[in-house]
């Protein structure tokens, strides 16, 4: 294994394979697969699908991930956490803003399969990112810290591009109403925001009546707009959980709950546990990820 760079936050590596083998390596936050060449088939948490050369896989973390190698493949692989984004380089990037766009991947990503790379160009560009990371880690500059930072960043506004083309359309039943792609779309943006959210704003926008906005909503998604939005919510307390230092006060007031009190029934109402059970549950997962990989590529 050829490890070109890593440091705790943000590690890149390229390897060519001709079996898969389990890598002494974890995910820090979410893990970037680019499939330089050859063919085999990718399986996250058991479910398989074929890759090819080209094809560009985002593994979340707490997933048993695992390739198998039908022609000898070269794999690019970009980890990087949160933590990669507070100070780099000496110049400070804007965290939260970073990590609400992060957590939205994560909520909205975690169970599709296959490549997230839906657009040719899009595709193109990413491929460039990569291949000019490696060279900057590869040559370990006093400056690759900071244009590492740059290109990450353009690689995480590309992820959002095409993900967000492709997530809504699995949420809802009648793909020819473009209306229930963009609400879905507005609904994750401001998921944050309880006043934007309200059916009133929700009417005026999407130009309906609002009588019909919600009728509207469970007709489109099988599910009734309140219970999108708390579900929605809850998905991004579990990432901050696991994956961040904000105290319960932070999350309930950053989401729009009343209080500590308030997330912390609606999250065992609607999660099946307590809080502190998924925090003990989440980390003992994440101490075991290896075994579960390990069992994986079995």
């Amino acid at each position: 294994m050829n490890v070109i760079h890593a440091y705790k936050p943000f590690e890149i590596q390229e390897l060519t394979l001709s079996e898969w083998k389990q890598r002494p390596v974890k995910n820090n936050f979410f893990e970037l697969v680019w499939v330089r060449n050859g063919t085999g088939t990718q399986c996250i948490n058991y479910n398989e699908q074929a890759y090819s050369k080209g094809d560009i896989f985002l593994h979340p973390p707490l997933k048993c991930h695992s390739f198998t190698v039908e022609e000898p493949t070269t794999f690019v692989f970009l980890k990087f956490s949160d933590s990669f984004f507070k100070q780099v380089g000496g110049s400070s990037i804007d965290r939260n803003a970073w990590f609400d766009e992060a957590s939205y991947i994560l909520s909205n990503y975690n169970q599709l399969p296959g490549s997230v790379i839906q657009s040719e160009i899009d595709r193109q560009h990413m491929e460039r990112l990569i291949d000019i990371i490696l060279q900057e880690a590869r040559n370990q500059t006093e400056t690759i810290n900071g244009l590492i930072t740059s290109l990450m960043t353009g690689i995480l506004e590309l992820l959002m591009r095409n993900i967000k083309k492709t997530i809504y359309f699995e949420s809802i039943k009648d793909q020819t109403d473009d209306r229930i792609v963009r609400m879905l779309q507005y609904l994750n943006e401001h998921i944050g925001e309880p006043d934007q959210l309200k059916v009133e704003i929700l009417a005026d926008l999407f130009s309906m009546s609002p009588t019909y906005v919600s009728e509207y909503f469970r007709k489109q998604v099988n599910m009734s707009l309140r219970e999108y939005i708390i579900k929605a919510k809850l998905k991004l307390v579990e990432i901050r959980l696991l994956h961040s230092d904000k105290t319960l006060t932070e999350i309930a007031d950053e989401l729009g709950f009343t209080d500590v009190s308030h997330l912390s029934k609606t999250f065992k109402k609607y999660v099946g546990i307590s809080i502190r059970d998924f925090k003990k549950e989440g980390e003992y997962r994440m101490l075991t990820r290896n075994v579960c990989t390990a069992a994986a590529t079995a």
